[in-house]
């Protein structure tokens, strides 16, 4: 009888042991390592969040604020080897949706074991892309300080002169000058050929339908309008919506090194910048 109860309790404790490790162990997981290069820190608000597609589906990888890399995180195994693309997105840090926002950055295929990844192709193609610009300030009818304007304009009468893809939602492009080191915002826009949303620099008079900008007024601390812009530079980037920073994102498709000394309304030619753009591989 003795010998029984033994069994028995031995058979239990066997039992329990095995329940406890079942719940205990959990899915089988494996590193997904990220080194990736020509991001920038986003502040408190915002932080990047990688994710895989599997059968279609987003499946998060993790957030991280640090730019360092490379960086490590444990996924589970079966999910990390049916993945067939890694995804690079920009989230709030109180994030109540669970999918992905719309201001991807990163996105990259899986072959083999490894995933090359890139903006180019994801916020837009810019191969093609090109860009030109003049100095001139037609919002104070006047023309003693030509120099002190940039607009991105090919030829007068004013045609467009940036050549740019069709940004996805959650970017947009945004026109600057900078002046002693200092960038300064020409306006958001989404479209090449139509005003953009700034103006704040600018005089009264009517100013041309295209982005840019008059540096006549108003000019932020440590600067003073009107300024000659000769030497400086004119700068397209690409910004992230909803955007926590004054200063341009990392992303800059588009650079004009303007002439010392420049001459206003004569057409400048923006060079192709497509090395600050965000890269990087991804390996399971």
């Amino acid at each position: 009888m003795i010998k029984k109860m033994f069994l028995a309790i031995l058979a239990l404790g066997i039992f329990a042991t095995s329940c406890s490790n079942d719940d205990d162990s959990g899915p089988t997981t494996s590193d997904l390592t990220l080194n990736l290069s020509g991001l920038e820190e986003l502040g408190s608000d915002f932080v990047y969040e990688g994710w895989i597609i599997v059968n279609g589906n987003p499946v998060s990888t993790g957030t991280f604020t640090s730019i360092t890399f490379p960086q490590t995180f444990a996924i589970e195994s079966a999910q990390l080897a049916a993945a067939t693309t890694f995804v690079l997105s920009i989230e709030p840090t109180v994030d109540p949706d669970p999918a992905p926002a719309a201001t991807k950055i990163l996105a990259g295929d899986f072959s083999g074991n490894s995933a090359n990844v890139t903006t180019n192709g994801v916020v837009g193609d810019y191969a093609d892309a090109s860009g030109k610009y003049i100095l001139a300030t037609p919002s104070d009818g006047m023309m003693n300080n030509e120099n002190s304007g940039v607009w991105f304009l090919g030829s007068l009468p004013p045609t467009a002169g940036l050549s740019l893809p069709t940004l996805p939602d959650g970017w947009i492009y945004e026109g600057w000058a900078v002046i002693d080191g200092t960038p300064v915002t020409t306006g958001t826009f989404s479209a090449v050929d139509m005003p953009d949303s700034f103006d704040g620099f600018s005089g009264m008079d009517g100013v041309p339908p295209f982005p840019g900008e008059d540096f006549l007024e108003n000019a932020p601390s440590g600067l003073t309008f009107p300024v000659d812009l000769s030497g400086m530079l004119s700068v397209i980037s690409i910004e992230p919506v909803p955007d926590n920073s004054p200063a341009p994102f990392s992303l800059k498709p588009l650079i004009g090194h303007i002439p010392d000394p420049a001459e206003d309304h004569v057409v400048y030619d923006m060079i192709l910048h497509l090395e600050n753009l965000a890269t990087g591989t991804v390996t399971r």
